[in-house]
């Protein structure tokens, strides 16, 4: 049995729901509604499972905050006996428009915290990554406020959208692989 750790990246606590910044969770969210299976407690996070063409997808929320996911994702990782070729973080990137998608088998943490952590813990930056576009319409000194900001109102309407392709998405990396995935979805 192939398992798959899919790591969304976000903020605990009801102030950061529905921000940019926690786009991981929401499309965890998503996926975990759309299997019918619910997130429960576990130690460093939230998970939920489900099994899709013999493969098993475990779902985590770090409750680390974002900027210490590594603890998280290392924990769960050994725990479950996950090759890291099977890991796939997913986050926020401002340096992508809005909604589009970016699919990489491995890279720096460009300027993100999440994937700063995850690097410095796990020891490497050999994992894929799925970064999704939030844009990056906030002016000089802003940054913060803009990723910690609610989805606008044209945002709102296209996400649903956008959730389902990211849904599409997990499943193709477990299924069709980390390349094709790449092929199938990037710049879409």
């Amino acid at each position: 049995m192939k398992k798959f750790l899919i790591v969304g990246l976000g903020n605990i606590g009801e102030k950061y729901t529905d921000t940019r910044h926690n786009i991981g969770f929401k499309i965890l969210d998503e996926l975990a509604s759309k299997e019918a299976v619910t997130f429960e407690s576990g130690k460093l996070g939230s998970l939920a499972k489900f099994r899709f063409k013999g493969r098993t997808f475990i779902l985590l929320k770090p409750s680390t905050f974002m900027n210490l996911s590594g603890k998280s994702v290392k924990y769960w990782l050994t725990k479950e006996k996950i090759p890291l070729e099977n890991l796939l973080i997913i986050c926020d990137d401002l340096n992508l428009p809005f909604g589009s998608i970016r699919i990489k088998a491995k890279g720096s943490d460009g300027g993100h915290n999440g994937l700063k952590d995850i690097n410095n813990t796990l020891q490497t930056q050999q994992y894929a990554r799925f970064r999704f576009g939030v844009g990056s319409e906030f002016s000089k000194g802003r940054q913060v406020d803009y990723v910690l900001g609610k989805w606008n109102e044209d945002e709102n309407k296209l996400l649903p959208e956008r959730l389902k392709q990211s849904c599409e998405i997990i499943k193709s990396f477990g299924t069709a692989g980390l390349n094709n995935t790449m092929n199938t979805y990037n710049g879409k």
